[in-house]
């Protein structure tokens, strides 16, 4: 049993490794934190009440709750409105940081230019350390009790660095302050560098709530499209009633321009549906009786009468918002090794602090030529500044350069901006591994029924035995029309659904009998009609000859043939096909032009499924084959060494979307097929598969950036630090900057055009 907890109070990278590592010490609890989404998928091999999971988190200084099932919207809205409010509370820290501490900064300019401590070295010592502490006592407060909680808890995060830094910074002013009193040696007094560090940490805070607010928008935009009332028939009158109030099979009314309050079918009129919000496709769909509806698309032209046939958690809507909230508190495999990295990485960046302090106190000879030798381009290093201050400010730099959050920040940012813009343009992605996977996908295996083609057949031509003329040919449709009308099986459902499409009338016939196996006979108006296979109407006396005269002309292996005679004369003949997609044939193309192997796998014969192939452009295919034949097929193309994407619809694809690397559904499909992938399109048109194939590419090619460049940053930054070479304020600034930096490359993904 899987389950989703809101996880609140995380920062950082550190912070997710502690909520992970105390939930995992949970017996039977195994958990994947996301710092971006806030929550915690927790997958459970038994029993465990709340009660264990919130003492184990809130042991780790953190927050759990748990996600209503019944109303995921309610819950995300809920989420969503929390990270504004600490969006704005963020923004009040910040300000009142640099509130307190440019006077501080200012303060200390003629200090730093002249020497001078105005108006007296101990009225300077003391108000800029009063404002220093002033900073971190107040809008830094936060962030020292996070440290304090995480340390306490022998989980350091990066608060434990800024905390550490800027606190040491505060305290030399302390000691500075003692000093001009006369009761301690001489030290430099970087109390307004502590304060300017917190100072930044707060805006680097800010500007990356701000960011991350930004990466769920595409989930904020599909909430704000709720319908927040319908208008319902109860008891013969019209009632309008809030939406979560409707319940399966109210019929409601839905007016021109109104939001359809929920997923249902249409029983009367006829309009244009907005459904953009689903399938990222502006032109409105025409919606009949019969066709489905979904909950919180717009109607366009005209009313409709809609009976309702899902509702709260049973929505279109809800299922995206379960789908993404699953995807974006799922891991990518390459995330392992960071987060390994990120769990020692406080602890050893505390290890490479205290070094740099002992080294430059210890052996100032060798630490200091370093830094005259620096002092010639590089303006703040300052070799005369005593021993201690020296040590000081290398270990100070240290401990604020280092930035885990940009690790933790790199993968899970940029999978929660790609699942929400897939959720907006119909690619629901349910694991983030599925992102990685299908990134390096170099195989495309396609059912046929359904998926390549539409899964339902149609008249496709006529052939007439005579001159082909517009009356010939309606003369040989309402025949076998008016014959197969009482029949159910498929190809004689097609033969009347093309009738009824071109609007031929059709006499009701007598004496129906069924062939099984080779067609049907009947009587209109008096003269016995036979449609069927050719067996059939050789059996019924018609002459050879006149069969081959048509056959020539049919020249299809993909098609079923339905002859139709009339009065022992044959008439003709109807080609009925399964028709591939229209846009299926651009679409492979274009995927194998794109470097992927296309494969077919289909129950049908072998002739039907070689004229699509080769229509298609597919490079194989396999024909004749069970649901158990597909899963070996794939398997086949798995061990040797491909890696394979299954693309499928129907109940009998669920096995091979398992087998394969990673599964995608076209949504059109059944409910147990979408449930069997890793992927769900949402749209029934192949070029889905496109978008997903981009998106799977664009989102891990920001993965991969993001962490180059965090990696980079630190590798390169913690030594320069070391070397005493980085004011602590330039580095606070540059590591609050790469946080920000990674987020904002992140979400430069919702302008990728799929």
């Amino acid at each position: 049993m899987r389950k989703i907890y809101r996880i609140a109070g995380m920062h950082c990278a550190g912070c997710v490794g502690s909520v992970e590592k105390s939930l995992n010490a949970v017996d039977g609890v195994e958990a994947s934190v996301s710092l971006p989404a806030e929550s915690a998928t927790l997958t459970f091999a038994r029993d465990v009440s709340f009660e264990e999971l919130a003492a184990a988190v809130e042991g780790a200084g953190y927050e759990i709750e748990p996600i209503a099932e019944a109303d995921r919207g309610a819950a995300e809205r809920s989420r969503l409105a929390e990270t504004e409010a600490r969006s704005r509370e963020a923004w009040r820290a910040m300000w009142t940081a640099w509130a307190l501490t440019v006077p501080a900064m200012v303060w200390m300019l003629p200090e730093m230019f002249a020497g001078v401590r105005w108006p007296s070295p101990l009225v300077f010592d003391l108000g800029v350390t009063l404002l220093g502490a002033a900073v971190l006592a107040g809008p830094g407060g936060p962030t020292l009790r996070g440290a304090w909680r995480s340390a306490r808890g022998r989980m350091p995060n990066m608060d434990v660095l800024i905390a550490l830094g800027a606190g040491v910074s505060v305290l030399t002013g302390v000691w500075a302050v003692l000093h001009v009193l006369g009761f301690a040696p001489m030290i430099m007094n970087f109390a307004p560098v502590g304060a300017m560090i917190a100072a930044i940490h707060l805006t680097g805070r800010f500007v990356e709530a701000k960011a991350r607010g930004r990466s769920s928008s595409a989930i904020q935009a599909l909430l704000s499209l709720e319908a927040p009332t319908a208008r319902v028939e109860r008891e013969g009158a019209e009632l309008e009633v809030p939406t979560r109030e409707v319940a399966v099979g109210d019929v409601m009314i839905i007016r021109p321009g109104e939001k359809i309050p929920t997923d249902g079918v249409v029983l009367e009129g006829r309009s244009a549906v907005d459904e953009s919000l689903a399938t990222g496709e502006s032109i409105p769909v025409e919606k009949e009786p019969g066709s489905s509806v979904l909950g919180s698309t717009v109607n366009h032209s005209g009313a409709l009468r809609v009976r309702a046939t899902g509702v709260g958690e049973d929505t279109f809507l809800s299922n995206v918002i379960r789908l993404v909230e699953e995807a974006q508190a799922s891991k990518v495999p390459i995330q392992e090794f960071a987060d390994r990295v990120t769990a020692i990485f406080v602890p050893v960046i505390l290890v490479v602090a205290l070094a740099a302090f002992a080294g430059w106190f210890a052996l100032p000879g060798v630490f200091t030529d370093a830094a005259r030798w620096a002092s010639g381009f590089v303006p703040w290093v300052n070799p005369e500044l005593g021993r201690l201050s020296l040590a000081l400010y290398a270990a100070v730099a240290v401990l604020v350069i280092a930035c885990p959050c940009a690790l933790g920040l790199a993968t899970p940012t940029a999978l929660m901006v790609g699942t929400g813009v897939g959720a907006t343009r119909g690619v629901l992605i349910r694991d983030g591994a599925a992102v990685q996977t299908l990134d390096r996908a170099d195989t495309l295996v396609f059912d046929k029924t359904g998926t390549l083609t539409r899964g339902a057949p149609r008249v496709v031509e006529i052939f007439a035995a005579g001159d082909r003329t517009a009356d010939t040919e309606a003369r040989v449709l309402g025949l076998a029309a008016a014959v197969e009308d009482a029949s159910e099986h498929p190809l004689a459902r097609a033969v009347v659904d093309e009738a009824r499409l071109r609007g031929i009338p059709c006499s009701r016939a007598a004496d129906v009998e069924a062939r099984i196996g080779m067609g049907i006979v009947g009587h209109v108006d008096g003269a016995p009609v036979v449609v069927g296979s050719a067996r059939l109407l050789r059996g019924e006396g018609i002459p050879d000859e006149d069969i081959a005269r048509v056959e020539r002309r049919l020249g299809d292996d993909a098609r079923t043939t339905a002859w139709v005679a009339a009065g022992g004369r044959l008439l003709g003949a109807l080609a009925i096909a399964d028709p591939v997609k229209e846009d299926a044939r651009e679409t492979l193309l274009e995927l194998s032009r794109r470097g992927f192997r296309t494969v077919m796998l289909t129950g049908d014969h072998e002739a039907v499924a070689a004229a699509v192939a080769e229509h298609l452009g597919i490079d194989d295919f396999r024909a004749g084959l069970l649901p158990a034949d597909k899963v070996e097929a794939v398997r086949q193309l798995r061990a040797e060494g491909r890696t394979v994407a299954f693309v499928g619809d129907g109940i009998n694809d669920a096995p091979a979307l398992k087998a394969a690397d990673v599964g995608i559904a076209v949504g059109t499909g059944t409910d147990i097929a979408i449930e069997a992938a890793d992927i769900t399109l949402v749209q029934g048109d192949l070029r889905s598969v496109l978008r997903a194939t981009k998106l799977a590419r664009a989102t891990f090619r920001k993965i991969r950036e993001n962490l180059f460049w965090a990696y980079v940053y630190n590798v390169v930054a913690i030594p320069v630090a070391f070397l005493g070479l980085l004011h602590p304020v330039i580095a606070e600034a540059a590591m609050a900057l790469s946080s920000i930096s990674v987020v904002t490359n992140a979400n430069r993904l919702r302008r990728t055009r799929l």
